[in-house]
């Protein structure tokens, strides 16, 4: 069974920084893109970050990447995005997704063509 667990949301301060994980079991983690989305109050899913299953090679919203960094420890078979500075607009739900690497590109899984979901975390950002 697949499971892509996300933890680490809550609510915090404008310019207060949060560090999200997913604990990933059930899959060869280093087969798979990893990608984070997220989910405003009425909006849309979008579009993070996601890295590579090898190399380490990152990709992020313009909007995001000076303050978001994505990393992966594959031994420990985990996901993180380290959020620093954050804004009331990032305010959403996140989520932790996988997209197997043989059939996906950069392009499809910023498109959320992803093989597996997580169950979301909040993340409330108070001015």
């Amino acid at each position: 069974q697949v499971q892509l667990v996300e933890s680490g949301g809550g609510l915090v301060q404008a310019g207060y920084s949060l560090t999200l994980s997913c604990a990933v079991s059930g899959i060869t983690f280093t087969n798979y893109y990893m990608a984070w989305f997220r989910q405003a109050p009425g909006k849309e899913r979008e579009f993070v970050a996601t890295i590579s299953w090898s190399s380490g090679a990152t990709d992020y919203t313009d909007s995001d990447a000076d303050r978001f960094t994505i990393f992966r420890d594959n031994a420990k078979n985990t996901l993180y995005l380290q959020m620093n500075s954050l804004k009331p607009e990032d305010t959403a739900v996140y989520y932790c997704a996988a997209a197997r690497a043989v059939r996906s590109s950069w392009y499809s899984v910023r498109r959320g063509n992803v093989d597996y979901w997580g169950q979301g975390t909040q993340v409330t950002v108070s001015s």
